[in-house]
């Protein structure tokens, strides 16, 4: 079985567990649904003509059915999740609506003060709407003969939730909502969303967090660069929301240096995804890849607009993106060539400005599809800054698979990276070792 097989088959057995549920294709839509590979978008996530001018504003919401619930004394467990769109700014200054999702814990909250709140980042879905996470907490798994959507982050989820932390996740720009493809990568995209999520959350009725609730961030691989990005942004962009901390997971801080990594990869699929994403954020560069792109690349990126990661692994896993251009070269190398692609790939650099609040910062030094060392660079970058920075190397043996490589710290490092969090709180200070970086793998 390739190594890609192998790690979705994983993924398909632990969603299955979590309460996966396999859909067939979707009957006969209404005319003006929007239906993604055989998946029928509900009408919640078409955002109205008009936005509320607040970031992080309410637009709409609905209760959400989790599917694993179970019964208990205090009511279901783990909790009860409430489906959200609310407001927030694009990268070019402009309105946007993104969804997402608020769960109250059943579980009390057994530290000091009032319950916590999580604004949790999730890592690469994909493209389509059917791959948001929010949709993902109501079907872990979807599988239709069209698409693969698995909610692997629904076990972070659940994990927070367990110690009575309440979480609101976001579905980041155009993924879920309708209107706009998912600017995958997207820095100020995605950090924003993120902090207006914890906004979003803050004004939903009948939730027990209070303004006094301590606010923290957990995101790993994409969204280890949202929370990174969030921390970064957060002090301009909103300073209401006080971070007791973040963790970023294997952050995509220099996209120079993953779309290297990716390209070829099991996961080559998030190649055309960053495209796509940086063509929607600036369409003054579509001119470029139309010169540099051939039938077999446009083709890629129009079907990658719908997928989600099992079906990138199962379509795209190992293509090399010289098939994908007109003279045979590397997307990377057609980037160097091209000064307004090397500008805008320069404007996603995580690392140029310093978090005001504690980080920890960890990555799977065997790490090969979203790099260690670029990973790494984020902490000494911060570190220089004098942010407060925990740096975690997670030393694991190199598996021979990259996508392996990069999941492998997302399951090893997770109840250590909740702990801490945790610890954040229980206002415990969190211990810097910017110091000892150099002697640090």
């Amino acid at each position: 079985m390739p190594a890609s097989a192998r790690i979705l088959a994983v993924a398909v057995t632990t969603a299955a567990c979590l309460g996966g549920t396999a859909l067939p294709a979707s009957a006969a839509p209404q005319s003006d649904a929007v239906v993604s590979r055989g998946v029928t978008i509900p009408d919640f996530y078409t955002p109205p003509a008009t936005l509320p001018a607040a970031d992080g504003a309410l637009v709409r919401s609905e209760p959400l059915p989790l599917a694993l619930s179970l019964p208990g004394v205090n009511g279901p467990l783990p909790g009860a999740a409430t489906r959200l769109m609310y407001k927030s700014t694009d990268s070019n200054g402009e309105p946007m609506a993104v969804t997402g999702a608020y769960i109250e814990p059943t579980a009390a909250w057994h530290g000091p003060g009032d319950r916590p709140l999580v604004a949790l980042a999730p890592g690469t879905m994909g493209q389509g709407d059917q791959c948001a996470a929010s949709l993902n907490l109501e079907h872990p798994l979807t599988v239709n003969g069209r698409t693969v959507s698995i909610g692997y982050e629904d076990l972070a989820i659940y994990r927070l939730l367990a110690r009575g932390i309440a979480v609101v996740v976001t579905d980041y720009s155009g993924l879920g909502t309708t209107d706009r493809l998912h600017t995958y990568v997207n820095r100020v995209d995605e950090g924003h969303a993120v902090l207006d999520a914890v906004r979003a959350a803050r004004s939903l009725d009948g939730t027990s967090i209070t303004p006094a609730s301590r606010v923290g961030l957990f995101g790993y691989s994409q969204g280890g660069g949202a929370t990174a990005s969030a921390a970064e942004l957060q002090p301009t962009y909103a300073p209401d929301v006080t971070l007791a901390g973040t963790y970023s997971g294997a952050p995509p801080a220099d996209l120079v240096e993953v779309t290297k990594a990716i390209d070829g990869s099991e996961l080559a699929g998030a190649l055309g995804w960053s495209v796509n994403g940086f063509l929607e954020s600036d369409p003054a560069l579509k001119p470029i890849a139309d010169a540099h792109l051939n039938a077999a690349g446009k083709a890629a990126l129009k079907d990658l607009s719908t997928m989600c990661v099992g079906d990138a692994l199962f379509s795209y896993g190992g293509s090399h993106s010289t098939s994908w251009t007109t003279d045979g070269r590397t997307i990377s190398d057609i980037i160097q060539s091209e000064p307004a692609l090397t500008d805008f790939l320069g404007e996603q650099r995580i690392g140029t400005m310093k978090p005001a609040s504690p980080v920890r910062l960890a990555t799977g030094t065997s790490d090969n599809l979203v790099p260690h060392a670029q990973a790494r660079r984020l902490a000494v970058d911060w570190c220089a800054k004098g942010a407060d920075v925990t740096y975690k190397p997670v030393a694991l043996p190199s598996l021979g698979s990259a996508l392996i490589n990069h999941f492998a710290p997302l399951l090893t490092d997770q109840g250590d990276a909740i702990s801490w969090l945790a610890d954040r709180f229980e206002s415990k200070p969190a211990r810097s070792n910017c110091s000892a970086l150099p002697v640090l793998s």
